[in-house]
């Protein structure tokens, strides 16, 4: 699996990059949804230049599956940098209530050069961006209290741009999840693979299970402990912990042999799930 270089760069991402900047000057502000686990690698660092200095939103969103402490970290890094920041768990609508306020404060003194020019109730248009499943779709439904935005848990389902309205005064403009060309550091091509942002088919599952196990092994040990019972050790390859938390539970082939493709998916699909619980897997002091 080579992560690091990696470039695949489908031609509808060059296309809604085109589309983004194309649009950018009918907007009033931009929302840019991250995931709380991995806030620089689902960041994509062509944005800033995209906006254009455009008033910003940060939504963390999935803060129910991040570590409580690094989010409070991570909201305070992005106010400090001078956007307003919204934490939300898409899924049951946490924080989405809070999206329309957050954004009229936001824009608070263009929405009364608005007034004072007698143009009360214009309507603001906000671009919302993120990196393929990242939960933008399922986010903007919540948001909109309706099913507009296609939504599944897997990357590149939105693939062209939609207008949602929220309110009389209030629009989205949904764009596709974009990616960039290379990942030049390995660790966030790994953070997005761990994610599902990147989507499974052009992965080695084994490897990126054996990685992520190695991960989970070293920082967090008690999880590995009770959701696999096995006891990771010291400086333990991710594979080997990977075959014997596999035959623990049971996923033999001919021969006895370890199916440990079948671990990666069940290991993967538990970290996604949430069911392996909370973590942040970068800090503010990763920022480079």
């Amino acid at each position: 699996m080579q992560i690091e270089g990696l470039s695949w760069y489908p031609g509808h991402m060059t296309k809604t990059k085109r589309m983004i900047v194309a649009e950018m000057g009918h907007m009033d502000a931009v929302c840019e949804i991250l995931d709380a686990r991995i806030p620089i690698s689902s960041r994509n660092p062509d944005v800033d230049e995209m906006t254009a200095g455009k008033p910003r939103l940060v939504v963390l969103n999935r803060v129910d599956q991040a570590d409580p402490k690094e989010t409070a970290r991570w909201a305070a890094y992005f106010r400090g940098k001078g956007y307003a920041v919204l934490e939300s768990n898409a899924k049951n609508g946490v924080g989405t209530a809070q999206f329309a306020a957050a954004v009229r404060e936001l824009l608070k003194d263009k929405l009364q050069s608005y007034a004072d020019k007698g143009q009360v109730g214009r309507v603001v248009r906000v671009m919302v961006l993120g990196i393929p499943n990242v939960g933008k779709s399922t986010f903007i439904n919540k948001v909109a209290k309706r099913k507009t935005a296609k939504a599944e848990d897997r990357p590149g389902v939105t693939r062209s741009k939609q207008w949602v309205p929220v309110d009389s005064t209030l629009e989205l403009l949904d764009t596709p999840g974009m990616l960039w060309p290379k990942f030049e550091d390995v660790n966030v091509g790994m953070h997005l693979a761990y994610t599902g942002a990147i989507k499974d088919d052009v992965m080695d599952i084994e490897e990126l299970g054996s990685y992520l196990m190695e991960y989970l092994g070293k920082h967090y040990a008690a999880v590995i402990r009770e959701r696999y019972k096995v006891e990771p050790q010291e400086d333990e390859m991710g594979y080997d912990l990977l075959t014997r938390a596999g035959r623990k539970r049971g996923f033999l082939m001919r021969g006895a042999e370890v199916d440990t493709e079948r671990m990666s998916r069940v290991l993967l699909d538990e970290f996604r799930g949430g069911k392996l619980g909370r973590f942040t897997l970068e800090t503010v002091e990763d920022v480079k």
